[in-house]
């Protein structure tokens, strides 16, 4: 097909549902549902993946209620694709792996044939999820918008829905677009944190507070910072704007409200009251009366115009997080430490009831413009929507790997919008979809497992290693003896001896018959991270913030070398199963390949664009499989050093294993979430 014939073949979608021959409906199904049309158009210069998922949403309502099953699987493949744009866009060769671990529990026979076709013509190596471990497609989240360098501690939307505005650790403002997911700009000059965004209601101004101790203003049609509101002697911690876009408010750490006047950034008074933090404000929509949230455990509401205090709210046991005011301001919402939300009426300042259910600090809320719901943001990494009459929960957004620390709502009241400290901004369906299915893993815990399969060693930030029967799951005995935190912990083959890394800096080698330390191996100057065993049970690998690999005797307890090279904390180890190589993974990005008898490096495997803190290899020596949270699983080739597969998945991977068979890999990631994944076309 040349270069024409192809473009005209790549908008044939458009031209079968304007045709006006309904025939060519099917025809329409049939291409949005073929994997080698959907693989060439993202992978064209002039289309790609936003043009493709733009294709889904040509037919109008008629045509969608006579075609009802062919469209729901369209919608399917609309949020598989939605889903996965970021990461596509970063790797095109990621499109089977995200389609696979997105769509594979959708059972219809259009799906299910696309899956296998794609499986099928897929020329190179690529993880295949066995399971259904990233995202769903057809739930509640709609996107994700991945950019910033830290966390992401505000979001804001624009009126009209069309813009999404996210400040971050990482000391910038940006700007999203919300139908494609597109960064549009971003807003440097903030020396410090961007801890609050607002948008004024016409959409034409950003404001953003930093713990610089400034408000900064932007325009955010051509991204220029307008001024800068300097005059807080602490962080900025919040900000709002008044509807009419006259008055910014701006709350800080030095225990005061701000009001200033947006056309001239002059300063017009401070609210002074709150005995700590101003962590929250809010404006009324007539613009007459502020709401701030502090950590003297305390809501007030003030007087916009005179600048006094009106009353105080007063029942949270916890610092208050967040504050937000229902359209007509009736009421007021405030989410705390205590774990609660509650429901404030803003004319007698009584409380109306609490919304409990968040099993963390509630760190951001907003209600819908309609007033019927109320949206919140917790530490316990979920967003959770509430019937604002009621005071019921009405259902628990979950895929956050961190906190969520802002939430807002489009004016429409279709979409949540929340960031978290993962780093990313999420993009939620308030309406429609799914529950997520999520395979918790333990907190705080390193394990390992005797080769027979009988008991479990757990280290701990308790300072103990624990022994426990796998059969009975009843505790056997506790090893006692770090002086600090157990980061890592192995058995050796024979299950006689447990190897614990503590970041006292030490490792310990423990009989697991008697529970007895057998002997302390000293030599590291920082943190144990990891630790490995040769099979057969001579030589214990362990791996260290002082950035080297140790290699010990495990009989004399004698050092025999140290591997260096790495230029940051060694997090992983592993050794194969001849003994003969050791692996290292770093938070340089790499990962390492040493010869276990003479000491040397043999090579360095580089592609990692994060810490890689989990490293495995294949019972043959063959193959390397990385972790890293750079939110990616690589497989390597030990023998030539290059990289031969990648999956990306939705957050940092910690941990990885590989099945005997050496195909099958296991990783897991910071959400709990466990995948499993297998190596296809390895030969390719």
């Amino acid at each position: 097909m040349d270069k024409w014939d192809l473009h005209i073949y790549l908008r044939k979608p458009y031209h079968f549902v304007n045709s006006g021959n309904p025939e060519n409906l099917t025809k329409y199904f049939q291409i949005l549902t073929d994997y080698q049309f959907i693989s060439n158009k993202i992978n064209h210069p002039e289309f790609g993946i936003q043009a493709l998922i733009e294709d889904y949403d040509l037919l109008d309502a008629t045509q969608t209620a006579t075609y009802p099953d062919q469209s729901k699987t369209l919608k399917y493949i609309q949020s598989a694709l939605r889903l996965s744009a970021h990461i596509v866009t970063q790797d095109q060769q990621q499109l089977l792996s995200q389609l696979w671990g997105r769509l594979q529990t959708i059972n219809t026979p259009e799906i299910q044939t696309l899956l296998t076709q794609a499986q099928q013509t897929h020329p190179h190596p690529w993880l295949r999820p066995l399971t259904p471990s990233l995202t769903p497609a057809g739930g509640r989240l709609l996107r994700i918008l991945t950019g910033h360098g830290g966390s992401v501690r505000a979001v804001a939307v624009t009126a009209d829905g069309k813009r999404v505005i996210s400040g971050s650790d990482d000391k910038t403002v940006k700007v999203w677009n919300l139908e494609t997911g597109e960064e549009q700009f971003t807003l440097s000059g903030h020396s410090g944190w961007v801890q609050a965004v607002a948008v004024t209601a016409d959409g034409t101004r950003v404001i953003s507070g930093s713990n610089d101790n400034t408000v900064k203003v932007w325009n955010l049609e051509t991204g220029e910072e307008q001024f800068t509101l300097s005059g807080h002697s602490g962080w900025v911690q919040a900000v709002a704007v008044t509807a009419d876009g006259t008055r910014v408010i701006s709350g800080s750490n030095d225990n005061t409200v701000k009001v200033w006047n947006l056309e001239t950034g002059e300063e017009q008074f401070t609210l002074s009251g709150h005995s700590g933090w101003v962590l929250a404000v809010a404006v009324t929509a007539d613009g007459t009366r502020v709401i701030s949230g502090s950590n003297d455990n305390t809501v007030k509401v003030w007087n916009l115009e005179t600048g006094e205090e009106q009353f105080t709210l007063s029942g949270h046991s916890g610092w208050v997080q967040a504050v937000a005011v229902t359209a007509d301001g009736t009421r007021v919402i405030s989410g705390s430490n205590d774990n609660t939300v509650k429901v404030w009426n803003l004319e007698t300042g009584e409380e109306q009831f609490t919304l409990s259910g968040h099993s963390g600090w509630v760190l951001a809320v907003a209600v819908t413009a309609d007033g019927t719901r109320v949206i919140s943001g917790s530490d316990d990494k979920t967003v959770k929507v509430w019937n604002l009459e009621t005071g019921e929960e009405q259902f628990t957004l979950s895929g956050h790997s961190g906190w969520v620390q802002a939430v807002a709502v489009t004016a429409d009241g279709t979409r949540v919008i929340s960031g978290s400290n993962d780093n990313t901004v999420k993009v939620w369906n308030l309406e429609t979809g799914e529950e997520q299915f999520t395979l918790s893993g333990h907190s705080g815990l390193v394990l390992a497992v005797t080769a027979d399969g009988k008991r479990v060693i757990s280290g701990s930030d308790d300072k103990t290693v624990k022994v426990w029967n796998l059969e009975t799951g009843e505790e056997q005995f506790t090893l006692t003896g770090h002086g600090g935190s157990v980061r890592a912990v192995a058995v050796t083959a024979d299950g006689t001896r447990v190897i614990s890394g503590s970041n006292d800096n030490t490792v310990k080698v423990w009989n697991l018959e008697t529970g007895e330390e057998q002997f302390t191996l000293s030599g590291h100057s920082g943190w144990v991270q990891a630790v490995a065993v040769t099979a057969d049970g001579t030589r214990v690998i362990s791996g260290s913030n002082d950035n080297t690999v140790k290699v010990w005797n495990l009989e004399t307890g004698e050092e025999q070398f140290t591997l260096s090279g790495h230029s940051g904390w060694v997090l992983a180890v592993a050794v194969t199963a001849d003994g003969t190589r050791v692996i290292s993974g770093s938070n340089d990005n790499t990962v390492k390949v040493w010869n276990l008898e003479t000491g040397e490096e043999q090579f360095t495997l580089s592609g990692h664009s994060g810490w890689v803190q989990a490293v495995a290899v294949t019972a043959d020596g063959t193959r390397v499989i990385s972790g890293s949270n750079d939110n990616t699983v690589k497989v390597w080739n030990l023998e030539t050093g290059e990289e031969i597969a990648t999956f990306i998945g939705d957050s940092d991977f910690y941990s990885c294993a590989v099945a005997p068979d050496g195909l099958k890999i296991i990783a897991g990631d910071r959400s709990g979430m466990v995948h499993f994944l297998k190596l296809e076309n390895q030969g390719a």
